[in-house]
């Protein structure tokens, strides 16, 4: 479980294809590794990877082929910019949103517009997440928890970037096209889950 507050950023070195596998060895800061420990969790872009080494400031992840199908991973190489997060603490301040690290799909960066110091960004995002996302609410892109500025149907969102969360992530570095990891907010996915049938009913009931 993570918060979407992105510590630090770190940097693939080494990217391995094998068969239905993808290694990748990633540098963070010394102190992001501090007490992580190989089979411990952390969010690289938002998707929650499994450490299988950590040695110094690298660490090294392994992901299927369901991890790559619905992420960006895929689309790592060396020198590639990754958000970091280390697992939530229980005894923590949850200072963004409580985000699983479960990526739904990939979304795109379709604008970038700046106003003073902040840049307002429009994203494509799956639109089974887009059907779960409210006005002002939560989402995280590439692991960090956003708050959504405005909805377009039937697929954009847009979301507002302060000069830190530009400076200290990723997004920065994204062009127009760009894929983005997507997780819609958890609680927005009980709330379908427990009205569905009752709407399936009624409907059924006509």
């Amino acid at each position: 479980m993570f918060t979407g507050i992105v510590e630090t950023t770190g940097t693939v070195l080494e990217v391995q294809d094998l068969p239905g596998l993808r290694k990748l060895r990633v540098e963070a800061e010394p102190d992001f590794l501090r007490g992580v420990q190989p089979g411990a969790s952390v969010a690289v872009d938002g998707a929650c990877l499994t450490p299988v080494a950590v040695e110094g400031d690298r660490f090294q992840v392994e992901l299927v082929l369901s991890t790559l199908d619905r992420t960006v991973a895929a689309g790592y190489t060396t020198g590639s910019r990754v958000n970091l997060e280390r697992a939530m603490r229980v005894d923590a301040r949850l200072d963004g949103h409580v985000v699983q690290g479960h990526v739904d799909g990939v979304g795109e960066l379709l604008a970038v517009r700046q106003e003073g110091d902040t840049r307002f960004l429009d994203f494509r995002i799956p639109p089974e997440v887009w059907d779960l996302t409210i006005l002002h609410g939560s989402i995280a892109l590439n692991g960090i928890s956003l708050t959504v500025n405005d909805l377009n149907p039937p697929d954009r969102v847009q979301v507002a970037i302060i000069p830190h969360t530009w400076a200290e992530t990723n997004l920065s570095e994204l062009e127009p096209g760009d894929p983005v990891n997507v997780e819609g907010d958890l609680m927005g996915k009980y709330v379908q889950k427990i009205l569905a049938p009752r709407a399936a009913a009624k409907h059924g009931g006509v």
